[in-house]
């Protein structure tokens, strides 16, 4: 099973006011494995940025409605492609891989904004997973954000100064894997055995049909039983 993990900045919150999306980052996984295939673009938005839009961005001042000196480690925007270049070669990256985002509704609203104004075909929102609504459902009332989910989990992001969306989504690719129990919530077996089985993505582990031989020996079965009769009437063994 294949999905992307994604993230993405903009300059504000509504693309129909005419915000849009600065920034794309995605990581892939497959049977909830990384596979190291990453997406990562900066976009030029044809407009100003104000310097509020997102905090901390790492965006630099090229776009900014107020500009300022550049500061360490920002991204100036104005000689990146638009989002009309890279649009198609987006959408093929994605293709029909299910999308895992942290409040998707927000992304999945400017995506489809920026795909439609090219004409290319839209993503369903049936094929997002909102890991914001994952976490409220299982820690109803806690805070939801991907920091507290970092706390919550143990999970390192103490590189999260500027808010990048390659980062954002490598950082949430950990949480996503924790919200639904575990690193490797199929114990790997999944790509491994499928793999050598030839099975595809449907294999799963079936019943060995020969029993293994039992490994007790004659001397430590009757070591137990004489143990298991030390113990009087009363222990679990000799319960029917």
């Amino acid at each position: 099973m294949r999905e992307i993990v994604l993230d993405t900045e903009t300059t504000g919150f509504d693309p129909e006011s005419g915000d849009r999306i600065v920034e794309i980052g995605a990581v892939e996984l497959w049977n909830h494995v990384a596979t190291g295939e990453t997406y990562h673009v900066y976009i030029n938005p044809e407009r100003g940025m104000p310097d509020e839009a997102f905090g901390v961005h790492g965006i630099g001042p090229d776009l900014l409605e107020n500009p300022r000196p550049p500061e360490k480690g920002e991204v100036t925007l104005k000689d990146k492609p638009v989002f009309a270049k890279v649009g198609q070669g987006f959408r093929d990256f994605v293709g029909d891989a299910q999308l895992v985002i942290h409040n998707a509704s927000f992304d999945m609203k400017f995506l489809n904004a920026e795909l439609g104004w090219m004409g290319v075909p839209l993503i369903p929102m049936a094929q997002a997973i909102d890991t914001l609504a994952i976490a409220r459902k299982r820690f109803p009332g806690s805070p939801a954000s991907l920091d507290a989910l970092c706390r919550r989990f143990g999970i390192d992001n103490s590189n999260r100064v500027l808010h990048g969306a390659l980062l954002d989504s490598e950082i949430l690719a950990e949480v996503y894997l924790e919200l639904i129990g575990g690193r490797q919530p199929d114990f790997g077996l999944s790509t491994s055995a499928s793999n050598a089985a030839g099975g595809g993505d449907e294999w799963r582990p079936t019943a060995r049909p020969t029993p293994l031989s039992s490994r007790i020996t004659e001397d430590e079965r009757a070591a137990h039983q004489k143990f298991v009769e030390g113990l009087g009437e009363s222990a679990l063994w000799t319960r029917a």
